[in-house]
C-alpha cells in the first residue's frame, strides 16, 4: 500500500435508512465515534454490452454477489447497498446481503455517472459520513483490501482514497490529426530500462473509491486529503474492460473471496436424487420397468469426491420417492449410500448427522426445492441445480452452472473440491516460511 496527498480541486428510493450506531474495532472498541461509512454498489439493469451483466452468474454467484460478500465481510460498513434500477437486481441484491438504493429514472440513463448517482444516495443519505462506491465488476476484491482502505480514511484523515494497480506498460502518442509519427509518452527509446530496473506506473483499476459526503456533494471523488491503495494485479479483475467471462471465472475461483465458508471442514455431501442426480423423471420400458437416467458425469464426480475421503449419502424423501428396485441399483452403481426420508427432511437429516456425530458446518448438501430450504439454510455449504426455482436458490450458497440430470452433481463436487484444494496450497503457503526459517544455516 502507498499514498500521495494532493490539493483540493424527489426519487423513487426505498425507504431503508442507516441507523448510527457506536463501532467497534478487532479489539472490541469503539473506532471512530459515530461517524457512519457506507459502501455503495452500482448496478444499472442497462447493460449495452451483457444483457444483465451485473446479476449473470460468475463461478456459481451473481456477479455483485462478490462484491457485496467482501463489503459485508470486511465489518468496516455500517450499511452495504445496491443502488440499481431493475427489480430482478433489487432481489439479488437483498438476497447477498445488501440494502437496496432504488435510483431515480433521472440518474438511470445511458448517459448518467457514477457520481451523480452517488450525489443522489448522499442526498437521501444525509447520515452517512463516507461512501465507498465499489465496482460491481471487480469480482476479485477481498475484505481485507477494504479494511486497510477504511484505516486510511479513519485513522490517517484521508477525504478520498481509491484503488490503484503497478503496470509495467510503455506507452506511445497515438497518431491523428495529422501526426504522421509517434513518440514515446514514458520512456526514453534509447534507454529502455528493464522490467526489474522500472517501479512502473500506478494506474486506477477501479475496484473501489472512498469519499466524504462533503467532496461528493461538490462533485468530486478525488480531492481534499487523496491517498491511493495499491492491489496486486492478481486481484485487479475488471470483467467490463479487460476480460471476458470464461477467463474471469478462473481468475476467480483462484482469487475470488469465497466468504467465510470452511471447506476443509466438509465431511459429508448429501444430495438428493430426483432434481438433483437426475432430472426428476421416471422412464418406463415397453416392459413396464420403470428407469432413471443418470450422467455419467456425475458419477464421476462422486467418485472423485470419494477418494478425497469425503462420505456421498444419496437422499430419497416421500415427495419423489426413488422405487426400492431403481434405489438398489443406484446405490450399487455409486457405492453410496442411499437413504429414504418419510419426514420432514431437516428434522431425518439431522438425525443422520447425530448418528455420525457430525455437525452442519461439516456437511455440503444438493438440493432442489421448497422441503430443501432449511438444510440449505443450515450446510457449510448449499447448492441447487441451476434450473432450481428461486425460493431454493435464495436460500443456496452455491448455484451449480448445468441443470438437474445434467451435470449439477459434478459441477457441485468439482467446487468442493476446488476450495478443499486453494485452502491446502493456502496452508501450504503458511508452512513453507515457517519451515524454512526452522531449517539451521550452513556456515563455512
Amino acid at each position: 500500500m502507498a499514498t500521495s496527498t494532493g490539493p483540493d480541486p424527489a426519487a423513487d428510493e426505498s425507504s431503508d435508512r442507516p441507523a448510527k450506531r457506536p463501532r467497534l474495532d478487532s479489539n472490541g472498541e469503539v473506532s471512530r465515534g459515530h461517524r457512519h461509512i457506507a459502501a455503495v454498489i452500482l448496478a444499472r439493469g442497462g447493460s449495452k454490452g451483457i444483457p444483465l451483466k451485473n446479476i449473470k452468474m460468475l463461478a456459481g454467484v451473481p456477479l455483485i454477489g462478490w462484491v457485496v460478500r467482501a463489503a459485508v465481510d470486511s465489518k468496516v460498513f455500517d450499511s452495504v447497498w445496491v443502488s440499481t434500477d431493475h427489480d430482478d437486481i433489487e432481489s439479488v441484491a437483498k438476497k447477498c446481503g445488501a440494502r437496496v438504493h432504488r435510483r431515480s429514472a433521472a440518474v438511470s440513463k445511458d448517459t448518467s455517472t457514477s457520481l451523480e448517482t452517488l450525489q443522489e444516495f448522499s442526498k437521501l443519505n444525509p447520515d452517512v459520513d463516507v461512501i465507498c462506491n465499489i465496482q460491481a465488476t471487480s469480482p476479485c476484491l477481498h475484505p481485507h483490501h477494504l479494511k486497510e482502505a477504511v484505516e486510511m480514511i479513519t485513522k490517517h484523515g484521508y477525504q478520498s482514497v481509491f484503488s490503484v494497480v503497478r503496470r509495467h506498460h510503455f506507452r506511445w502518442q497515438e497518431v491523428k490529426n495529422g501526426v504522421t509519427s509517434t513518440t514515446a509518452l514514458n520512456l526514453n527509446p534509447a534507454q529502455r530500462p528493464r522490467r526489474q530496473d522500472w517501479d512502473g506506473e500506478l494506474c486506477e483499476n477501479g475496484s473501489f473509491y472512498f469519499a466524504t459526503k462533503e467532496l461528493i456533494g461538490q462533485g468530486i471523488l478525488q480531492g481534499g486529503k487523496t491517498a491511493y491503495f495499491e492491489m496486486q494485479p492478481e486481484y485487479s479483475v475488471d470483467i467490463d474492460v479487460d476480460i471476458d467471462w470464461p477467463v474471469a471465472e478462473q481468475r476467480v475461483l483462484r482469487y475470488g473471496y469465497f466468504g467465510k465458508d470452511k471447506p476443509e471442514l466438509l465431511r459429508l455431501l448429501l444430495c438428493n436424487v430426483s432434481g438433483c442426480l437426475t432430472d426428476g423423471q421416471v422412464y418406463m420400458s415397453a416392459g413396464a420397468e420403470e428407469m432413471l437416467s443418470v450422467n455419467s458425469r456425475d458419477l464421476t464426480g462422486i467418485s472423485m469426491l470419494k477418494k478425497w475421503g469425503m462420505e456421498v449419502i444419496l437422499i430419497s424423501s416421500s415427495e419423489n420417492p426413488v422405487p426400492k428396485p431403481l434405489a438398489d441399483k443406484l446405490s450399487q452403481k455409486t457405492g453410496c449410500e442411499l437413504v429414504h426420508l418419510t419426514e420432514q427432511k431437516q428434522v431425518e437429516v439431522e438425525r443422520l448427522m447425530m448418528k455420525k456425530k457430525l455437525a452442519w458446518e461439516e456437511v455440503a448438501y444438493l438440493g432442489n426445492d421448497v422441503p430443501d430450504v432449511g438444510c440449505l439454510n443450515l450446510a457449510g455449504l448449499g447448492a441447487v441445480p441451476l434450473d432450481a426455482p428461486m425460493v431454493a436458490l435464495n436460500a443456496a450458497k452455491y448455484t451449480c452452472q448445468n441443470p438437474a440430470g445434467r451435470g449439477a452433481v459434478r459441477d457441485f463436487i468439482e467446487h468442493i473440491l476446488r476450495l478443499k484444494e486453494r485452502v491446502s496450497v493456502e496452508v501450504e503457503n503458511v508452512k513453507r516460511p515457517q519451515l524454512q526459517s526452522e531449517e539451521p544455516s550452513e556456515t563455512s
